[in-house]
């Protein structure tokens, strides 16, 4: 969910609550006003009948409420000493309806002679609570729902226009890559914030290109500066060994020699590969045709497919192109290969399946399954052979890591199967 979206739902039920509480206060203030002001009218009336038994008698004689909203009954003196004014809520039948309508209902007792009491009850009609509640329900959910398309519409005309360049920035900044794109255009805005964001990413940027600068020149002269070496003691050792001086055992070790310092040639380029894969310096990416790719890689390994007499087949089901960087689609194509024929049996077999989602290659070989969680970490070797490094598919996993794209080890019937998923 965006974060707009998510502000929207919780500034919905912010409301909600908001505004189911300002109805219950409003609800309990406004019934109290009216019960205040009902009140006030019954003690207006109430003085208003006295008088009028003062001045006429025949209003004693008025004891119910059907010709008028009071009534008033004779009572005993002891009675009249206990009272005092009381306001209660009732019903009471009222014609016009044909139902029990809710009154407001004041008794009182006053002295109209010496040692004559009367209790008087006076009756006012009263806003119907039912009817309150649904009235008030209704405004307050027109209220909410206008508050809604209110903020839905500042929404979309004031906070996206707001957020854009934030939105702008993080596109920018998505695109960045270290070594290609060595700044990033800033947010234009006079929002504080997207000013502190501008400083903060810029000097974080900055660092980074800094370090990885620093990281690739120390990678490449590290490596510039073993391979110099290694190279020239190589020469010196092969020149040796064309010693006719030497005894046989002597020429024996000089060979072993050679063979430890080509692998760790070998493994220096391999280090360094990696290095480079994962600080992400093979950015031209261009449309690559793995059907041509793949045959160019066979034909490179010709050579060693009919010295260990091995079956080949190569099944296109569909022509596949993907996006990449070209050197790195090689390496990936060759390691799985070279995988293939190193670790298969004389006289074994190889299959290449290219389908319009991924590449599959399956050989034979070891009669037991490889170990999936160790397979693609570097110098994890589960042959004994010497020449290897151990890290060709460490390197293989760190090109398709870098793709964005998947793979996957089974086991069956024998058959290693290593499968591609591009994206």
């Amino acid at each position: 969910m965006k974060l707009i979206q998510r502000t929207i739902v919780y500034m919905s039920v912010a409301l909600l609550v908001a505004l189911s509480a300002w109805a219950f206060i409003f609800y309990v203030n406004m019934i109290d006003e009216v019960l205040d002001s009902i009140d006030d009218g019954l003690d207006n009336s109430k003085l208003l009948i006295i008088h009028e038994a003062e001045r006429d008698s025949t209003v004693l004689l008025k004891h119910s409420f059907d010709e008028g909203n009071y009534a008033i009954r004779k009572i005993p003196e002891h009675h009249a000493m206990k009272h005092y004014d009381q306001y209660k809520d009732t019903l009471m039948y009222m014609e016009n309806e044909d139902d029990l309508e809710p009154v407001r209902l004041l008794t009182t007792v006053f002295e109209l002679k010496e040692n004559e009491f009367y209790e008087l009850k006076v009756i006012s009609s009263m806003v119907e609570e039912d009817d309150l509640i649904e009235d008030l329900f209704y405004s307050l959910l027109w209220l909410y729902l206008i508050l809604i398309i209110t903020i839905l519409v500042i929404n979309t005309l004031v906070l996206r226009s707001m957020w854009k360049p934030f939105f702008s920035y993080l596109n920018r900044l998505a695109q960045f890559k270290l070594g290609k794109n060595e700044q990033v255009q800033p947010i234009q805005s006079k929002i504080s914030e997207f000013q502190l964001l501008n400083k903060v990413v810029t000097e974080v940027l900055e660092s980074n290109i800094r370090s990885f600068h620093n990281q690739k020149q120390l990678i490449e002269n590290a490596s510039h500066e073993l391979q110099t070496p290694l190279a020239i003691a190589l020469n010196k050792l092969q020149l040796l060994a064309d010693n006719e001086s030497l005894t046989e055992e002597a020429v024996k070790e000089v060979f072993q020699t050679i063979e430890t310092l080509e692998r760790l040639t070998r493994l220096n380029k391999s280090l360094l590969l990696l290095s480079k894969i994962e600080n992400k310096q093979f950015l031209n990416e261009e449309s690559v045709d793995l059907n041509t790719l793949i045959q160019s890689v066979i034909e490179d390994f010709r050579d060693q497919i009919a010295f260990k007499e091995l079956e080949l087949e190569f099944v296109v089901q569909n022509t596949l192109r993907v996006t990449m960087n070209p050197e790195l689609a090689r390496i990936l194509i060759t390691n799985l290969l070279k995988n293939a024929i190193r670790h298969n049996s004389k006289k074994g077999k190889i299959e290449i399946l290219l389908s319009g989602s991924g590449l599959q290659i399956s050989n034979t070989g070891s009669a037991n399954p490889l170990d999936k969680d160790k397979l693609f970490k570097r110098f994890h070797k589960e042959s004994e052979d010497k020449s290897s490094t151990g890290l060709g598919l460490a390197i293989v996993k760190s090109i398709v890591d870098l793709s964005g794209d998947q793979i996957s080890y089974n086991y069956g019937l024998g058959i290693h199967q290593f499968t591609v998923k591009f994206k």
